[in-house]
Formats: structure tokens, C-alpha cells, sequence
């Protein structure tokens, strides 16, 4: 069974939450896809303060027989809490949430069942962890749904200079999830979706294609990046923050013929 769990651990990518993201920003609630970022990255944020703080082991700290190669490569840092459970929580629950039907509610209870557990079976978090990480997560979903992240005026510009301004003065050594989680909110902060999704099927498939095209070519070129440069706090922060201007405003400005102004 360590085949099908490790296939359910990897829907916690960052890759995938990277296309429901951006799938849903364009073609469902531009709006909602922008509260649901700030959410998100604070979810991803307010996950690495706890892991880092507490700073304790995993089933496989002392003893690495519990869990496999390919297990052990799922799980990066301290386990409490679980970032797989916490931010599966938030982002499948934030929708869900959002959109306010049974069916979607269905699918993302079963997406954060799924995942969470896999965590446990894979033995690399204790239940714990996992189920901190669910609560965490539940919060966030919660913000996502009812949250007001003001943005008019100075504000759009001075909140994401200042948590670019806190990564570019990150210690060296600090975990670079900060670093990840300060460019998203930044980015998040930023961007201001004033765009309608496609009606017509068409549309909607050539923005979803051509889209996620852009907005991997820009991730996996800044990932190109030398090690030694993505790990300063800055660039990283920068790196994340550009891939969502890219895909809030830069693809809607390229495809607007598709993602037309409101």
C-alpha cells in the first residue's frame, strides 16, 4: 500500500496547490482566489513559526526503519504540525467554504481525509501532528471564507514592502520556508484581480492550458536559480511573490481576451 499513500502524500505539493490555486482564481472566484492566497500563505506561515518553534521529531527521528526512503523524502523539518494536513485543510476547506455546495464539500472532506492520513500511514508524522495540523488548517479555511484583507491605498504597497523587508533581513540559517511563505503573502497581499472567469468551455480550457504553462515556465525558471542564490531570504521571498503576480495579473493581462475586465 506504500505506493497508493505515497501518490495520495504527493497531492500536498507545492505543484498541486499551485494549480488548484490558480485554477480556481481564474476560473471560478477571482476575488475569493486572492482571499484564499492570503490565507493560505498565512496558514503556511503561522505552520512554519509552530514546526520550527517546537522543533520536535517524527516517528522515524530515532528510528529511520519506520519509515522508507521515499517516505522520508515527503517529510522536510520538525513534525508538529502536519503542512500536508494543515495546508490540504486550508486550501480544499477555503474552496469548499467559498463555494458553498455539498458536492464540493464532499470532495475536499475526502481530499483532507486522504491526505492527512497518509501522513500517519507513511509513519513519518505521529496522529498529533496530524490532527494540530487539521485544526490549524480549519482556521485558516475559516479566514479564507470570512476574512477581509483591506488593500485600498498605501496599504497594497506598504504591507507586502514590509514582509519583503522582514525576509531580506532573515538570519542566515533561517528555515527558507519563511523566506516562501513571506513572498506568498507579499504576492497575495499585492495583487488585485479585476477580471471575470470564461464562460464558454473554450475559454475556460485555453486559459486553464496556457495559464498553468506560464506560471510553471516562471516556477521552474526562478527554480534554475544557483542553490546558494535561492536560499537568501529575499530571493526567495521575491521568487515566490513574482510567480503570483504572474499568474493574478500577468496571465489575465495575456489572455484577457479570454479573462475579460469587470
Amino acid at each position: 500500500m506504500e505506493s497508493f499513500w505515497l501518490a495520495v502524500t504527493n497531492l500536498g505539493r507545492d505543484e498541486v496547490f499551485i494549480v488548484a490555486l490558480a485554477l480556481y482564481t481564474w476560473l471560478v472566484n477571482p476575488r475569493g482566489g486572492r482571499d484564499l492566497g492570503v490565507a493560505f500563505a498565512l496558514s503556511y506561515l503561522v505552520n512554519t513559526a509552530v514546526k520550527f518553534g517546537f522543533d520536535l521529531g517524527r516517528p522515524f527521528t530515532n528510528d529511520p526503519g519506520l519509515a522508507s526512503e521515499a517516505a522520508r523524502r515527503t517529510a522536510g523539518g520538525p513534525g508538529l504540525p502536519s503542512g500536508h494536513a494543515q495546508m490540504a485543510a486550508t486550501l480544499w476547506g477555503g474552496i469548499a467554504a467559498q463555494v458553498g455546495r455539498r458536492g464540493m464539500w464532499i470532495l475536499a472532506l475526502v481530499l483532507i481525509a486522504l491526505i492527512a492520513y497518509s501522513r500517519i500511514a507513511l509513519n513519518v508524522h505521529y496522529p498529533i501532528d496530524v490532527i494540530v495540523g487539521l485544526l490549524l488548517g480549519a482556521v485558516f479555511a475559516a479566514l479564507a471564507f470570512r476574512g477581509h484583507f483591506p488593500q485600498e491605498g498605501a496599504l497594497r504597497w506598504l504591507i507586502p514592502l514590509i514582509l519583503l523587508a522582514l525576509a531580506a533581513f532573515l538570519p542566515a540559517g533561517t528555515p527558507r520556508e519563511y523566506g516562501t511563505s513571506l513572498g506568498l503573502l507579499a504576492g497575495f497581499w499585492f495583487v488585485r484581480p479585476t477580471f471575470a472567469p470564461p464562460r464558454d468551455a473554450a475559454g475556460r480550457v485555453i486559459v486553464g492550458v496556457v495559464g498553468l504553462l506560464i506560471v510553471f515556465a516562471v516556477f521552474f525558471g526562478l527554480g534554475a536559480l544557483p542553490q546558494a542564490v535561492k536560499d537568501i531570504g529575499l530571493v526567495r521571498a521575491l521568487r515566490y511573490a513574482l510567480l503570483v503576480v504572474v499568474a493574478v495579473e500577468g496571465v489575465p493581462r495575456l489572455l484577457r481576451r479570454w479573462l475579460p475586465g469587470t
